[in-house]
């Protein structure tokens, strides 16, 4: 077993969330090493390990399959039977090899005794003496010891999953079930670069750089030999058989993403009152969506009338997308109120917008949605949930209408399952009584950061108010929806 473990991995293995870690790193109960926690520091503040799920890693699980659906079943499944053949294979040639080395360590440790006793001398009664009870405090180790259960459940976990490791980035995850490397990396929240997610286009290509791969698929793009010397592949149609590092290149920006413009599919339209709907988009599967948490995107309907709209779902699913819609003064609120149109055709035609989420920010995050500003809220808190990597969660949501809170449910769901997670519903608050209600809640409000996101006209002073009250500029995104949202 390796001295250090990814974030990822050590979190499995304790049983508690990645977030979690990370609040134990900041409070200096845990050190990193690049990234990677040592294992007997891991041990150190979680003696007790159990092979079953437990604690806030479950709640996690349980929360992400409620609120974000999947665009593929194969990450909840058992892995194929070829990869788990292939990781059998792979982990009994690592545990040969980790046994081999254990004999020849107990060999070497005998012939040491021996020498020193061959050396003699009353000096030498000490060291001997010491020898031989760490090798009896070896010997009794036991299978319920915390450290044999640590390896046993590492032995396990490496079975059902494997760790990817992307260069230059240092961003790490792991790939469960039957699904492709490109499949995890977006479930995990990351950016790589891919087209098609097909095997067509190439778009996806990145290089191994050490680890093993086994391709899951076959793909008409052909690598020429040069490349496959290199080590590329296409991490649409490839998994990993046992922790890959892998260089590829990351979207770290708006920038760096793509325009796009798809032809995708009215899925479903829900009623949440007389003058808004819920509208669900599905694009092809070789077509998803990339973009980040908190961006825009111009949906155009057949007849041409088309609105720019925050997303309100999760970049995890980027082929289920969903959108707040008022009925509005234009032509495409009113076809789509008049019309309920489902199974129609629809382009999407984005990213734009910078309100994103700050995902190397692992302080906690307070998220304040003032009317149809939940939309990009909602995408922000279900990606930051998906990535994992945020202390603690406290949405404020303030409507002019008591019922106009129209996710409550969803709302209520993260509160009920994350306990780092806090909802505060609000009715017709104003500038001063947010500034008045954050400063009271919150016991170091300059230490957080703010995601704020409603009508321009009521963002910006609320923006203002929260520099001018002492919270740095920097802690501080704000999305001011103009009208042509409403």
């Amino acid at each position: 077993m390796p001295p250090l473990l990814p974030l990822s991995r050590a979190a499995r293995l304790a049983g508690v969330t990645r977030a979690e870690l990370q609040r134990r790193i900041r409070k200096g109960e845990l050190t990193t090493f690049e990234g990677e926690i040592e294992i007997a520091d891991l041990l150190r503040v979680y003696p007790s390990v159990s092979l079953e799920k437990t604690g806030k890693l479950e709640q996690v699980e349980r929360i992400k399959a409620a609120a974000l659906p999947r665009s593929h079943a194969g990450d909840t499944a058992l892995p194929s039977p070829e990869v788990l053949v292939a990781r059998i294979r792979s982990l009994g040639g690592a545990l040969a090899q980790k046994a081999a080395q254990a004999d020849a360590q107990a060999a070497l440790l005998t012939e040491l005794r021996e020498r020193l006793v061959a050396g003699g001398g009353a000096a030498i009664a000490p060291l001997l003496g010491w020898l031989d009870a760490r090798r009896a405090e070896i010997a009794a180790i036991a299978p319920e010891d915390s450290r044999a259960q640590l390896f046993a459940k590492d032995t396990f976990l490496r079975l059902m999953s494997a760790g990817i490791k992307i260069i230059p980035s240092g961003h790490e995850f792991l790939v469960d079930g039957t699904e492709s490397i490109l499949e995890a990396a977006v479930r995990a929240g990351l950016r790589i670069g891919y087209g098609c997610a097909s095997g067509n286009c190439g778009e996806c290509k990145a290089r191994v750089v050490s680890g093993e791969v086994t391709r899951i698929r076959e793909h008409d793009y052909v690598l020429s030999e040069r490349e496959k010397q290199m080590g590329y592949m296409l991490t649409c149609c490839n998994t990993a058989v046992t922790d890959v590092v892998l260089e590829a290149a990351e979207a770290r920006n708006t920038a760096d993403l793509p325009r796009q413009d798809i032809r995708a599919q009215i899925r479903k339209l829900e009623a949440e009152g007389d003058d808004l709907l819920l509208l669900h988009v599905q694009t092809p599967r070789s077509q998803t969506l990339r973009f980040m948490a908190g961006q825009r995107a111009i949906l155009a309907l057949e007849n041409s009338a088309e609105r720019e709209l925050p997303i309100a779902s999760c970049p995890c699913n980027g082929r289920n997308l969903q959108f707040s819609v008022r009925r509005g003064q234009d032509d495409f609120g009113a076809y789509l109120f008049m019309h309920q149109p489902t199974r129609e055709m629809i382009r999407v035609q984005g990213p734009v917008g910078d309100f994103v989420l700050l995902e190397e920010a692992t302080e906690p995050a307070v998220f304040v949605a003032i009317g149809d500003g939940i939309a990009p809220i909602k995408s922000l808190i279900e990606h930051a949930v998906s990535i994992d990597h945020i202390e603690a969660f406290h949405l404020y949501w303030t409507v002019d209408d008591p019922d106009g809170h129209y996710h409550e449910r969803w709302c209520r769901a993260l509160k009920e399952t994350l306990d780092n997670f806090a909802f505060t519903p609000l009715v017709g608050a104003g500038t001063k009584d947010l500034v008045a209600l954050l400063q009271s809640d919150l016991p170091a409000p300059e230490a957080l950061r703010y995601y704020l996101a409603g009508p321009d006209a009521q963002i910006r002073p609320l923006a203002a108010a929260l520099a001018a009250g002492g919270i740095p500029g920097e802690r501080i995104s704000a999305e001011g929806l103009s009208p042509a949202f409403e």
